[in-house]
């Protein structure tokens, strides 16, 4: 499913237009990925669906592959998704 799909989805559903529901839902990512990037926490729960956390990724040694020079990556936050138990349940039914 692309974002289009979805907004298509959720305007029929909830009487809005296109246009209106493609705000709604950019608002909702905005403030998903606002909440992620800030420094203090870094956490989403949506109760019933699952949790958006940032996790640390250790710094290691990688290696160009072009060159094969190997190169130092530095460690960074990396976005996770943890599915909660009734989309789990949902899911696997």
């Amino acid at each position: 499913m692309t974002k289009a799909d979805l907004v298509e989805l959720v305007a029929a559903q909830v009487c809005l237009t296109k246009k209106d529901t493609e705000v709604v839902i950019d608002t909702i990512l905005d403030s998903i990925a606002n909440a992620l990037a800030s420094p203090d926490d870094g956490k989403v729960e949506l109760r019933g669906f699952g949790s958006f956390r940032t996790r640390q990724r250790r710094a290691r040694q990688g290696r160009n592959p072009q060159s094969g020079q190997a190169v130092q990556v530095p460690s960074k936050r990396i976005p996770f998704f943890k599915p909660g138990k009734e989309l789990r349940q949902l899911i696997d039914s």
